[in-house]
């Protein structure tokens, strides 16, 4: 199956129906989007939950309002069922995942789980359910009624207030209250070596960051870890290589003399990458490019976990067909067709861009400023751009894990993230077909912590297992940010309690130190030029055609001509 043309319109649409035998039926899914009930059997996933939403029409006929359910209050009147994600236009199930991810999800569409944990396990105490007065918490969650409620400044979908910091773990307890009276473990105080928490240990205190260009980094993550996998399976019994894709450099892989496998000289990769469980079960040398730990592969992978962990709304992908696994009484909540369409969403949003005010001042200074980042050493790790061969994005990732939609599950879905109709700016191709992403990122985990006592270690380690003694040994390691878009998403550093970009700058240790230390050595004038430089790193307004504008949105070229 394909993906159906963008400006594919209502009548083609109809007429697509009526040639495959597809009953239209129409419900406003953000921006008008149409949807389509197979008599044969896409509704399958919908059980009683998807009864009521596909029975809910926004704005009903005359002749329907009768029969319409007056006083309901849900978010999404009706679900994608599955195959509906290559039957509706590209504009379409873009709208319907813009709707998801904005959605004020309600306990009349299965928001919330009185039995399951944030990790989609049960609860440690069944006896005291996540209702309410328990339903909401800060810490353990569920934390928000929608994804918009954290991932909003400057645009939907982009990052957040330290108001929106998520506890990254605190998830896998049931209701956080800190009561040491109350002793039973994960409930509300202990952890599972039966210590109590304190505020600063329960979980690992994360900066929302935003989702703009994130397709892109998708991609190349996948292309870097089909070229790491490529020089794993070349070797031998008795050899070793380098492992180096694109430019950045992930140290040595060695292949023992009886085939097993040595990741000791291995740099950059999560622990869930390096596992290894003998010598025909190799590591899988997986980049995981989301969240600021490196731990989560894809954008379905990040969305399953996070309609469960946040809202309590559980995917049947990952929960089960008709299942009911949190006992809320709904099954079903978010379908595969959802998910698709929140994905593909993320994956196509605008990248962000530069913003370079008219002055000569600031112009000079940013000049200076990016040719210091690089002199001093940050473009060693926060590589200017990093090369796509190809800027597809495929539904779903060949490398999720499982949980998430595999390939074979469903038709591929596929979008070509250089499409005209999708939000701008995009990025284009060079000559070659290259695609050059300016991230300002080596999507390799660095260890930016000065030791043991440094403040911007985090208490857990998100790659290891729970409850585990290297769980518990904290994180040092961390995901090098991805400066496109860094500097209208205050505040700053994977904690985000920096409020100023010369703070972030301050605070790199330990990989990182020599740059710093370079930093600290420059003129006041230079070290100014640096921040004026990853001040222009913005996301761009929407409806941004250009990805560099000046201090009114209109296109600037840049550098200038002549270079002063």
């Amino acid at each position: 199956m394909r993906v159906l043309p963008s400006n594919m319109m209502m009548n083609d649409f109809q007429r697509w129906c009526a040639r495959t035998g597809v009953v239209v039926g129409l419900a406003l899914v953000g921006a008008a989007a149409t949807g389509c009930e197979a008599s044969g059997g896409l509704g399958d996933e919908m059980g009683e939950a998807g009864a009521l939403t596909q029975a809910a029409r926004v704005l009903p006929a005359a002749a329907d309002i009768e029969s319409a359910e007056i006083g309901r209050e849900v978010s999404v009147p009706r679900h994608l069922q599955n195959g509906e994600e290559f039957a509706v236009s590209l504009g379409d199930l873009l709208a319907h995942g813009a709707l998801l991810f904005d959605a004020k999800w309600t306990v009349q569409e299965g928001a919330g789980r009185p039995f399951t944990n944030g990790v989609g396990g049960a609860l440690a105490d069944p006896s005291s359910p996540l209702v309410f007065p328990r339903n909401f918490n800060r810490i353990s969650a569920p934390d928000a009624n929608a994804c918009s409620g954290c991932h909003n400044l400057p645009v939907l979908g982009g990052g957040g207030d330290i108001v929106a910091n998520v506890f990254v773990l605190g998830q896998r307890f049931d209701h956080v209250t800190f009561d040491h009276a109350d002793m039973t473990i994960l409930r509300g105080a202990y952890d599972e070596r039966g210590e109590p928490v304190t505020l600063d240990t329960v979980a690992n205190n994360r900066a929302t960051l935003s989702m703009n260009g994130s397709g892109y980094i998708e991609l190349l993550a996948r292309e870097m870890s089909v070229d790491l996998q490529a020089i794993r399976d070349a070797l031998a019994p008795g050899q070793s290589a380098a492992l180096r894709s694109k430019g950045v450099d992930f140290g040595t892989l060695v292949r023992n003399p009886d085939g097993t496998w040595d990741t000791g000289a291995v740099e950059g990769l999560p622990a869930p990458s390096l596992r290894s469980a003998g010598a025909g079960a190799p590591p899988s040398l997986i980049i995981r490019p989301f969240h600021q730990a490196g731990a989560v592969v894809s954008l379905r992978e990040f969305s399953n976990n996070a309609y469960n962990h946040h809202h309590g709304m559980q995917p049947s992908e990952r929960f089960g067909v008709g299942v009911d696994a949190d006992g809320d009484g709904f099954v079903n909540e978010l379908t595969r067709a959802d998910i698709t369409a929140v994905s593909v969403w993320q994956a196509t949003m605008a990248v962000p861009g530069r913003v370079i005010p008219n002055d000569p001042a600031i112009e000079d200074a940013v000049l200076v400023g990016e040719e210091v980042f690089a002199t001093i050493g940050c473009t060693e790790c926060h590589m200017p751009a990093l090369p796509l061969e190809v800027p597809v994005f495929t539904e779903p990732n060949p490398f999720n894990p499982p949980g998430n939609l595999q390939p074979g599950d469903a038709p591929t879905f596929a979008v070509e993230l250089d499409d005209r109709d999708l939000p701008k700016p995009r990025l284009e191709a060079e000559r070659d077909g290259v695609v050059w992403v300016p991230a300002f990122t080596d999507l390799k985990l660095h260890d930016i912590t000065s030791g043991p006592d440094d403040p911007n270690r985090e208490p857990l380690d998100q790659n290891q297992p729970a409850g585990s003694a290297a769980f518990f040994a904290g994180n040092s390691h961390f995901l090098t940010r991805k400066l496109w878009g860094v500097a209208n998403e205050p505040p700053f550093f994977h904690h985000g309690k920096f409020t100023t970009l010369r703070e972030a700058v301050l605070a790199h240790a330990g990989e990182a130190a020599a740059s710093t230390q370079a930093f600290v050595a420059l003129s006041d004038y230079d070290q100014g030029a640096v921040i004026e430089f990853l001040k222009t790193l913005q996301i761009l307004p929407a409806g941004s055609k250009n990805l560099v504008v000046d201090e009114n949105g209109k296109k600037k070229h840049w550098p200038p001509r002549g270079n002063r």
